[in-house]
């Protein structure tokens, strides 16, 4: 016996009723359930449908789908960082090596005025606001999405990474200089560099993440989906 387009499609019921909300991974999961269940037709003809799907779903143990799911997502966030840091990379090289210079040396001669403490992490703020902004608008959309469209984890995650970035950074700015008491007006040419450098890879960081990425996501999608090509 082998299963049939309703069987294949009310696999795909199956994962969604079984909290897998992303079609990528309900994909890989229907696909191994799909041939588990025409090896288990094999030993076991007699068995329903059904019978040979529950069969197939108690092998995953007690959490079900969700070890698979937590898998793929380690995997998906690998792929979105590499892909992060191959838009980031393109800064350092000609001709936006220019622009990035032109960011450092305006961090570097701020970073030499009064309160300039102040009106760096306030910038960074700015970001992690503007960041904050769009993850609430799309977090808004993805009830609409998940029923009229399929979700990628993919595009999931370009939506919802770069909010949670830019506040964690923030965050972490604010601990570091709290923890060890840095007072940046007396420090030396070469820390000021140093933080110059790290606040324009962050601001380098910050803007691929919420503008480049969201703009290329239809291409990236494409690029690792070969099927969304297909929609």
């Amino acid at each position: 016996m082998t299963l049939t387009e309703e069987h294949i499609d009310q696999l795909y019921k199956f994962t969604r009723k079984h909290f897998v909300y992303h079609y990528d991974v309900q994909t890989e999961l229907v696909d191994h359930l799909a041939n588990d269940i025409e090896q288990i037709w094999i030993d076991q003809p007699q068995l329903s449908f059904e019978e040979g799907r529950d069969l197939s779903f108690k092998k995953f143990g007690v959490f079900g789908f969700m070890d698979v799911v937590e898998q793929k997502q380690k995997v998906m966030y690998k792929r979105y960082w590499k892909i992060l840091w191959r838009f980031v990379k393109e800064w350092f090289t000609l001709p936006k090596a220019i622009t990035t210079s032109m960011i450092f040396m305006l961090y570097f001669i701020l970073l030499q005025q009064l309160y300039s403490f102040y009106v760096l992490t306030s910038i960074l703020a700015c970001w992690a606001v503007y960041d904050l902004i769009k993850l609430i608008k799309y977090k808004r959309t993805a009830k609409k999405r998940q029923v009229e469209e399929k979700r990628w984890l993919l595009k999931d995650m370009i939506g919802d990474s770069r909010g949670g970035f830019s506040i964690i950074t923030i965050v972490n700015l604010y601990q570091i200089i709290n923890i060890f008491k840095i007072d940046i007006s007396v420090l030396s040419l070469y820390w000021l560099a140093l933080i110059a450098a790290l606040a324009t890879l962050l601001t380098i960081v910050f803007y691929v993440s919420s503008i480049i990425l969201p703009q290329k996501a239809t291409e990236l999608l494409a690029e690792t989906y070969p099927e969304y090509k297909m929609q």
